[in-house]
């Protein structure tokens, strides 16, 4: 990376550091400001502190891997938002607000009791302690392909940068860094979809792009076909992605926190639909980021494997086999990267293609992906690299080494402040959850200055805590599929106890409790018996809740 690039970098995450700590330097009334912001949020801050959430670095890095590598069926994954925000802005956020709460398992104790609050709160700081630190992983694979540092130093780096102004901020740091931090993300991301067309070979426009990337089986945002194991379908994403929403965004404080921070409950529900409208066109356009990418390597030299550091520790442990490797793999790219004009040509001359040439370019692009597996599932055996493979990569790879000077550090800085953005709301959501729904549950009030000082202790813990779950995350191949899954092991079993608290009036605490247990302990095994894909953990999960509370609840009657 150049040196201009490096200032633009080093800049823009400065910069951000110290506009956070600005913001947050004043927190005199203890919890109130420290965790919900004082409750004087506009809705557009709400909003962009939702979205900024949800976006961490993974849906920035990862996504486009995606795409390049299993197409756009993953935006399925979120067809059931927008029904969700509708529930939530009629169930959730009234009682939220109605009932003053600092974290939304406050209300399972006035509702059930303190048993049961505890238990969800448990759940919730494991899913969420553990999804941080995934999402600090990602931006530390950038910091670590840079500069050749070893990953498990820089996770240490970027977690310790980012808890200066969560420690120091709390709650308004959090909500007005988002809040500038996603208006830059927005417009560099929007860049990059641009200058992937903008690189494409004299004479191939857009319209070739997205022909050769349809032909290839990347534009495949709606698959129809049910499978239980399908990850990505409309009815796996319709029905799934609803309770994965309805509980992420209901009943996880990470996101409950950013809306009641809104100045009122109008705020707060205005937020929360236009995220709901907002985000599907958003996730779209970043895999078709991937898409393009995916298109603009059918034109040009692409890498055999897109981590570097680890294609080079198999080169130099096996200079014969990888050299083997590379002739191979470029003859074969050549031949693919010829097709792929040939066929470009041939639409434009004819109206369409000859289905033999096409037949004979997909034929190429399989070979070229089997070399590409057999070299990963090698690079993975022989320890060479500790990720799967190298989806998270190929984005990166794609800003390092295709984009101009100024950009790549403005790139690279933009996905290091979405990682900061979802994680410090994560940590002030783990703060809020561990202090007032752990160590102060039952004890008596604390002073303004006892809740600060506690506050920023919490906020320190879990800082470390993800850090050190950081060192493990490599081992789980995609992060933004190994995120959601993480959270689908917990979300359902929550979201189970909220829908009995709203809608099953009589159910008692006891029952509840004992209900959640069964049920965690279910999604667990049905994860580990490989049964259905992970969205349908959520369905079942909450399924299993509301059901064994409901048929206890009858029987008792």
């Amino acid at each position: 990376m150049s040196s201009f690039d490096w200032i633009v970098l080093s800049v823009t995450l400065a910069a951000m550091i110290a506009y956070g700590v600005y913001k947050g330097r004043d927190q005199a009334s203890g919890a109130q400001s420290y965790l919900l912001a004082d409750r004087q949020m506009p809705w557009y801050v709400v909003l962009l502190g939702i979205m900024a959430t949800q976006a961490s670095a993974i849906t920035f890095l990862s996504a486009p891997g995606q795409a390049y590598t299993d197409g756009m069926r993953f935006v399925q994954y979120y067809f059931g938002l927008p029904l969700a925000m509708i529930v939530i802005c009629i169930t959730f956020i009234p009682i939220f607000r109605r009932l003053n709460v600092y974290t939304a398992y406050e209300y399972l104790e006035q509702r059930f009791d303190k048993k049961t609050r505890l238990l969800t709160s448990l759940l919730f700081l494991l899913s969420r302690g553990l999804s941080t630190g995934v999402s600090i992983y990602a931006p530390a694979i950038i910091l670590s392909s840079m500069l050749g540092w070893n990953i498990y130093l820089t996770n240490v780096v970027m977690g310790g940068l980012l808890i200066i102004y969560t420690y120091t901020g709390g709650a308004k740091a959090v909500a007005h860094t988002q809040k500038l931090q996603f208006l830059i993300i927005l417009g560099s991301m929007a860049l990059a979809g641009y200058l992937v067309v903008h690189q494409l070979p004299a004479g191939v426009g857009m319209s070739d792009a997205l022909y050769i990337a349809g032909k290839s089986g990347k534009l495949n945002v709606i698959t129809t076909g049910f499978n239980w194991k399908d990850k990505y379908n409309i009815w796996s994403g319709l029905i799934g992605g609803f309770f994965l929403a309805l509980s992420y965004f209901g009943t996880d404080q990470s996101q409950v926190g950013r809306y009641i921070t809104g100045k009122d409950a109008r705020e707060s529900k205005l937020g929360l639909l236009i995220n709901g409208l907002v985000k599907i066109p958003m996730q779209f356009a970043i895999l078709l980021i991937g898409a393009l990418v995916f298109a603009f390597y059918s034109f040009h030299p692409a890498p055999l494997y897109f981590n570097s550091s680890a294609y080079n520790a198999l080169k130099h442990a096996e200079p014969q086999l990888a050299a083997g490797n590379e002739i191979r793999y470029n003859q074969l790219h050549s031949q693919y990267e010829a097709q792929a004009l040939a066929l470009v040509s041939s639409r434009k001359f004819t109206g369409n293609s000859q289905s033999a040439a096409v037949t004979r370019f997909k034929q190429t692009q399989q070979s070229l992906q089997a070399l590409r597996d057999s070299v990963s599932l090698h690079i993975a055996a022989q320890h060479y690299s500790p990720d799967k493979n190298d989806t998270n990569y190929i984005f990166l790879y794609f800003v390092k080494n295709a984009l101009p000077v100024g950009i790549v550090g403005l790139l690279f800085a933009v996905i290091i402040l979405a990682s900061w953005g979802s994680i410090s709301a994560a940590l002030n959501s783990l703060t809020a959850s561990s202090l007032m729904d752990v160590q102060m549950m039952g004890h008596a009030p604390m002073t303004a200055r006892g809740q600060l000082k506690y506050g920023r202790l919490h906020t320190l813990g879990w800082g470390i805590f993800c850090i050190c779950v950081a060192m493990f995350a490599a081992k789980l191949g995609s992060l933004i599929e190994a995120v959601n899954i993480l959270g689908s092991l917990f979300y359902g079993t929550i979201l189970g106890i909220f829908l009995v608290a709203f809608y099953v009036k009589r159910a008692k605490g006891s029952l509840v409790f004992t209900a959640a247990i069964i049920a965690e302990i279910s999604i667990i095994a049905i994860y580990l018996l490989d049964i259905v894909s992970f969205l349908w953990l959520n369905v079942i999960g909450a399924l299993i809740v509301v059901m064994i509370s409901l048929l206890s609840y009858l029987r008792r009657k």
